[in-house]
């Protein structure tokens, strides 16, 4: 089995829409790879294999493999256009990563003790705000999610973006951008039939 954290592309000379619709005939996704001290370079990548990778939730907050033409560089994935009627990729982005350099990614949120938190006992419901978050630091120090812990969250309150507790070396975009960028994560919401508990 392939490692799922290593993408295999070819080298494509040529740009423009006609280029890529004709390596999507083909089977293939078209890609380019930029960033560091390197020149952007176009892609191309078997459409199956990209397929078996993107179904993995890390890939989305590791440090990558590309290999180009028998030559591997570290990037990470940026973007992913996808087909919305078809289950199609269109286009992948990746970004050349140096290990001194800080890198900005959407890290996936993994939340814990919903079903047994102090809310849900009372027959509270979580409501999800986000999913995931964008986070900046080091490539070694990119985490493959972050966990929030609903254990003590009672119905009507909320965590937000401050209250996550974050590996080391980690910090969260929006909160650098200041206090009244601290987004709510996730609530516990009274259900209707414990309103209607306490209503009775």
């Amino acid at each position: 089995m392939s490692n799922v954290f290593e993408f295999v592309a070819e080298s494509r000379g040529q740009s423009g829409s006609n280029v890529a619709r004709r390596a999507r005939r083909q089977g293939n996704v078209p890609a380019v790879i930029y960033g560091g001290s390197s020149e952007p370079q176009l892609l191309v990548l078997n459409h199956n294999e990209v397929i078996k990778h993107l179904e993995h939730e890390a890939v989305y907050s590791h440090v990558l493999d590309v290999t180009v033409d028998g030559k591997t560089e570290k990037a990470i994935l940026k973007g992913v256009q996808r087909n919305p009627a078809r289950f199609q990729i269109l286009h992948l982005d990746f970004l050349r990563v140096n290990a001194s350099d800080v890198v900005k990614v959407h890290v996936p949120l993994h939340f814990i003790n919903e079903s047994t938190s102090i809310g849900a006992k009372k027959g509270g419901i979580a409501a999800h705000s986000l999913v995931d978050i964008e986070v900046t630091c080091l490539p070694s120090d990119l985490p493959e999610y972050i966990e929030v812990n609903l254990a003590g969250l009672d119905v009507g309150g909320t965590i937000h973006l401050s209250d996550i507790i974050l590996p080391k070396g980690v910090e969260i975009v929006a909160l650098a951008q200041g206090s009244e960028h601290d987004l709510p994560v996730v609530s516990i919401m009274a259900s209707k039939a414990s309103k209607d508990d306490a209503v009775g």
